[in-house]
């Protein structure tokens, strides 16, 4: 009778993996379908609708869950924006195929360095799909969702280790973000699709957290940490350098 009992438990469970496979799955292929029918604003709603246990709690919680599930949510905006400019079904497809990528293959892993890949992940797709969609923004509107974009990713980043100072690093981190955010209010230059500040808090934001990572782990030596700093420097001098500044000012 036991022995009937847990294989039947064990076939309970293998469905309903396979379902919660099946509809996370569904997801980016309904958000294909929905901005193809020019309908992306249900496509951001389905998003947030999946997100439902965030509010299934008392609401002195809701704060803390949606900083738990923050990332996820950007990422699936992100893509849904890239979508929606994509020239070509062939393009919106990929996105398709890359926001499936996320949810079912980087999304449920939590180790630390996944942790910190998700965090990275989600800080560049945001700040990419935020300038290339809300370019005409204001100032302080780009300042402002650069911030919290970046404080966001900085706070599930530092979640994965035991960091006494996460929130003062995250507000570090969403200040000197939002900096870059209001100059790119003054001077916004993209590469292609993609807008000049993504480029240097992503450079600026993988080269500090691999440091940080390497530094946690006991794995980050003075040659290393030589060597990061001086790509970081390297790429924020390039584009200093040999950006058109001409006529960008607002």
């Amino acid at each position: 009778m036991k022995l009937i009992r847990r294989q039947t438990n064990r076939n309970s469970s293998a469905y309903a993996t396979t379902l919660h496979i099946a509809l996370v799955g569904a997801l980016p292929l309904l958000a294909f379908i929905l901005v193809r029918l020019e309908f992306a604003w249900v496509a951001i709603v389905l998003i947030f609708l999946g997100k439902w246990r965030m509010f299934a709690v008392k609401m002195r919680h809701w704060p803390a869950n949606f900083r738990t599930n923050a990332v996820d949510i950007f990422t699936g905006i992100a893509f849904v924006i890239f979508m929606i400019v994509s020239d070509t079904q062939a393009l919106q497809l990929l996105f398709a195929g890359l926001y499936a990528l996320w949810l079912l293959v980087i999304k449920p892993q939590s180790t630390a360095i996944w942790i910190g890949i998700q965090a990275m992940i989600a800080q560049s797709l945001a700040l990419m799909a935020l300038y290339v969609y809300w370019s005409e923004a204001s100032t302080l509107s780009l300042m402002f969702m650069t911030w919290v974009i970046s404080y966001l990713c900085a706070r599930h980043f530092l979640s994965a280790f035991d960091e006494a100072m996460s929130k003062v690093t995250a507000y570090s981190w969403a200040f000197f973000a939002a900096s870059i955010g209001w100059l790119s209010g003054h001077w916004l230059i993209f590469y292609g699709p993609i807008a000049q500040p993504a480029i240097l808090l992503g450079v600026l934001g993988y080269g500090l957290a691999s440091i940080y990572f390497l530094e946690h782990t006991g794995k980050l030596s003075k040659n290393v940490r030589r060597q990061f700093i001086a790509i970081m420097a390297a790429v924020v001098l390039f584009l200093i350098i040999f950006s058109d500044w001409s006529d960008k000012t607002v």
